[in-house]
């Protein structure tokens, strides 16, 4: 799981004022916008999913309880809306330290957590897998020109020479980050009391600096110059409090909380010589069982909470409908396994790999991945579980990134693709992008990568409110988000037809997402627009009320 923030994020706040128009429903209420993608474009005016809509008409029970594998970050198992949904595994006598199924997992009641030991120790930073990449190959690659590769490696060189591009990249971005920070936090004293002979109250607002900077600046100098010369004139002082204001940083506290992330980026995510794997001490380069704990929902002291990413995926899916508190899921006749897999880092291709094949082997019907990275060290791994899988009839769900690029050009893993001109890997992969509220020209999120070939539909996953953790609810965006509603609908449609294949859910869920005839913006480019349906394979945005009644035409005739 990448660090909340990116590099475009920090350089964006820095450098100007966002220009991107702000659109809103005026119309709307709190609790009608903390609803909107349940809606139904025809009914609403809204361009959600209708589920709403279909829950309405809906008058039959479902037949079946479905298990939606979620391989994801640890959860907050003791939710209020969470607490009786997760799957059970009534084989398994819990804390008794014996493998009482023999599946090779000891105690794994709720799921397994991948990223602990034996001692609920857990990983908390974890190498990007493109430094995992260079360390892997620096022996046989480090200085070595195109010509000297024989035809074998030549693959594996050209990934090398991807994952050095970037890591340079990546190390000096984060490097200035830091070097930016450390500035702040010295100069933070001073500013706060330069800023009190005008403030005495200390209640000033970005605009009101933003008045007294331009009546003091001295130059036009930028902040990178002002930083690295140092400046402490008025206008400057004025200046960085701006800075920090925007990044939403203007206390020292936060300030110093984000030194430390940044410092654990350069020292842990992007240090080749950090080994990630140390607390676990199985063997990475191995796909064996045998390490990991069954505790999906770890407090301990010393140790950062990872609960969040996973909390809010697991909401969307099987979230208590009943309870009227909070939000609500697909249906109560889902039940959640949880696999913890991530952190603050890139996901290990051999936790992804034992993961699906737990989630297959222990009865799930839907795997939720709502994570993913630019490289994969051991690929084949995960598409040889991709293809298990498939085998065995269960539908993998995958955000398509968070990266605004292309990924019919650009590598993006989990992939059903291997990037090499070869067919698909296989024909239960659905990638999914992410949609706003706004049918206008930022209809498509922003931040969400698409691909004619790659990105099989869209979803909503822009300001979605869900649950978190700590046993509270929170608005985010990502495709992350995303990902869910189309394992959601996938689980609803099997809880009530449940002969279907695979093959045929992923195929009804494509076939019955809804059109938008409308231009947008293509994520990542300054003006560029298309038409909607060219961002996507189908073309299309999620529909349960259409995907439901499909669904039902389709299992009639089997």
């Amino acid at each position: 799981m990448k660090f909340q923030y990116t590099l475009l994020l920090f350089f964006t706040l820095i450098i100007g004022r966002s220009q991107e128009k702000q659109h809103a429903f005026k119309n709307l209420s709190d609790s009608q916008i903390q609803t909107w993608y349940r809606k139904d474009y025809k009914e609403d005016s809204i361009p959600g999913i209708s589920i709403d809509k279909w829950y309405k008409q809906n008058k039959k029970k479902s037949k079946t309880a479905i298990i939606v594998a979620v391989l994801d970050t640890q959860v907050d198992s003791n939710h209020k809306n969470l607490k009786n949904q997760f799957w059970v595994n009534s084989k398994e006598i819990p804390n008794n330290n014996i493998d009482d199924d023999n599946n090779g997992y000891i105690d794994d009641i709720h799921g397994w957590n991948f990223t602990s030991n034996k001692k609920e120790d857990y990983i908390v930073w974890g190498n990007f897998e493109y430094v995992r990449l260079i360390r892997e190959y620096d022996q046989t690659f480090k200085n070595k020109k195109e010509n000297e590769i024989s035809a074998k490696d030549l693959t594996n060189y050209k990934e090398y020479q991807r994952a050095l591009k970037l890591f340079e990249s990546e190390n000096t971005g984060y490097g200035r980050w830091l070097s930016s920070l450390e500035h702040s936090i010295k100069m933070f004293p001073i500013v706060k009391d330069t800023l009190k002979y005008y403030f005495p109250k200390e209640d000033y607002t970005y605009s009101q600096l933003d008045s007294l900077y331009k009546k003091y600046k001295i130059n036009d100098k930028t902040y990178r110059q002002m930083r690295e010369s140092d400046d402490k004139d008025l206008g400057a002082l004025i200046y960085y409090m701006m800075v920090n204001i925007r990044n939403k940083e203007n206390t020292l506290e936060l300030l110093n909380d984000s030194k430390t992330g940044i410092d654990s980026i350069l020292n842990k995510n992007l240090n080749k010589n950090f080994n990630d794997r140390a607390l676990l001490g199985d063997n990475p380069n191995i796909l064996e069982k045998g390490y990991g704990s069954g505790n999906i929902s770890i407090s301990k002291e010393g140790f950062k909470n990872l609960q969040g990413h996973g909390t809010k995926v697991i909401g969307i899916i099987g979230a208590n409908r009943k309870n009227d508190i909070g939000i609500k899921g697909f249906s109560d006749n889902i039940k959640i396994m949880s696999l913890n897999i991530s952190y603050s880092g890139d996901e290990n291709d051999k936790d992804i790999a034992m993961a699906i094949y737990y989630a297959v082997d222990n009865g799930a019907k839907v795997i939720n991945m709502s994570f993913g990275k630019e490289f994969s060290l051991h690929q084949q791994w995960v598409s040889d579980a991709l293809k298990y899988a498939e085998n065995h009839n269960v539908l993998v769900v995958h955000g398509s990134g968070n990266e605004k690029s292309d990924n019919d050009t650009v590598p993006y893993y989990p992939s059903d693709n291997n990037y090499d001109g070869t067919p698909e890997i296989c024909n239960n992969f659905i990638n999914v992008g992410s949609t706003s509220r706004r049918l206008d020209n930022t209809f498509v999120s922003a931040f969400s990568n698409y691909g004619k070939q790659n990105v099989d539909l869209f979803a909503p996953g822009e300001e979605i409110y869900t649950t978190t953790k700590n046993d509270s609810y929170g608005t985010d965006s990502g495709t992350s988000l995303a990902a869910p509603m189309v394992s959601g609908t996938a689980a609803l449609i099997w809880s009530y037809y449940p002969k279907l294949t695979a093959v045929e859910v992923k195929q009804i869920i494509i076939d019955s997402g809804s059109q938008y005839n409308i231009e947008v913006n293509v994520p990542g480019t300054k003006d560029k627009k298309v038409l909607f349906s060219q961002l996507s394979k189908s073309g299309k945005v999620l529909n349960v009320y259409n995907a439901m009644k499909l669904a039902e035409k389709v299992s009639k005739k089997k």
